[in-house]
């Protein structure tokens, strides 16, 4: 069994800067792509960075070159790095862990910028 936790997020103002944090326990023996994937109200859920297991990331346009994507094997974890954070970067948080064929979902974790 896998357990994934988030932490992180929280109130900013914009400009701002948060990290995120995800972290799976458990049964794991390898960990394939590490991704992070936002829901605004009334949006659908999408894809906003993502890392291979041989470190190759993908960004959303939208935060290319404010937000940063990271992983550490060793303590099979995904970070995520948001800086000059706007107000449209609001929205729940979600980090999403690929194991074997298996996809796991963390819980969400609000992030607020106001402006």
């Amino acid at each position: 069994q896998v357990q994934v936790v988030v932490s992180g997020g929280g109130l900013v103002q914009a400009g701002g800067s948060l990290r995120l944090s995800c972290a799976a326990s458990g049964s794991i023996f390898s960990i394939n792509a590490m991704g992070w994937y936002r829901q605004a109200p009334g949006k659908q859920r999408e894809l906003v960075a993502i890392i291979s297991s041989g470190g190759s990331t993908n960004y959303a346009d939208s935060v290319k070159g404010r937000f940063s994507i990271s992983r550490d094997n060793a303590k099979n974890t995904v970070f995520l790095q948001m800086n000059s954070l706007k107000p449209e970067d609001t929205a729940v948080y979600y980090c999403r862990l690929t194991i074997a064929v298996v996809n796991y979902w963390g819980q969400g974790t609000q992030v607020t910028v106001s402006s």
